[in-house]
């Protein structure tokens, strides 16, 4: 019943992209409801992926990546719609404001959509135990797939109001991939921001990430990571031992020198 009132799959887009599903997009009635089922849609697929993301570590960890994605994705699209409205207007489009919400949207709906269905592919890579830095590239490299669909999917949109309709201005294409890019960079920032999604196991939990660095020299480590993955030091091994030998509480430091109680 909830879903009925309040859900609607017809925001959903398909991979055909036929003129009728954009045609339905460009009308005022229902406007307000077909985005709000957008929105609660991709609210909700990004929130089962990102459980899925966070469940390597552990089930407070995946809670907390399903909402940190949820928020990573709105807050981009708040950040950069904006800009990407007035741009299109000055350059002369009549696309209304509920119009374009509902195109964009659309785009990163399909793009959820794909991600939750590689959700099975990643659940058998968490099963058999799979290297920390490996998922982190999966999940990269997921996201990549799915994003070239998505933004496919507002370009064919966009082409449809410029050569079917006449409401959009030819040079508002090559707008838009400008704007995937310098939306791509906010993300990756964000991203960066609101870091961990995954963790490594048997580390404790941690909100908020405090390693320095970037995304991309972290991307380069993990997939240095996998072909040459770093030795442990023995170093470490060597104190291990060491404190074996002589537990600290039975040792007594006098003048630089260590003595045997």
């Amino acid at each position: 019943m909830l879903f009925g009132l309040r859900f609607s799959l017809d925001g959903l887009p398909s991979l055909q992209n036929t003129d009728s599903y954009f045609d339905k997009l460009m009308q005022p009635e229902g406007a307000k409801r077909r985005i709000l089922g957008q929105v609660l849609l991709l609210v909700l697929f990004l929130l089962i992926y990102g459980f899925v993301m966070g469940a390597y570590h552990s089930f407070l960890q995946a809670v907390v990546a399903g909402a940190k994605l949820s928020l990573l994705f709105v807050l981009a699209l708040l950040i950069c719609f904006p800009a990407f409205f007035i741009v299109q207007f000055i350059l002369g489009s009549r696309l209304k404001l509920f119009q374009m919400v509902s195109m964009v949207l659309s785009g990163f709906l399909l793009m959820s959509a794909i991600m939750i269905s590689f959700v099975p592919i990643v659940v058998i890579f968490l099963l058999t135990g799979s290297n920390y830095y490996f998922l982190h590239l999966l999940h990269l490299a997921i996201m990549f797939f799915a994003g070239i669909f998505g933004m496919n999917t507002i370009v064919q949109a966009l082409k449809y109001s410029c050569e079917k309709k006449g409401i959009y201005p030819k040079n508002g294409v090559v707008v838009f991939r400008v704007w995937v890019v310098i939306l791509a960079f906010v993300g990756i920032q964000l991203a960066w921001s609101l870091r961990p999604f995954i963790s490594k196991r048997g580390e404790p939990f941690e909100f908020f990430g405090e390693y320095e660095g970037n995304f991309y020299a972290a991307v380069i480590y993990a997939a240095k990571q996998l072909t040459e993955p770093e030795e442990k030091s023995p170093v470490p091994e060597a104190l291990e031992r060491i404190e074996s030998l002589f537990p600290p509480d039975t040792l007594r430091t006098t003048g630089g020198q260590i003595d045997s109680q």
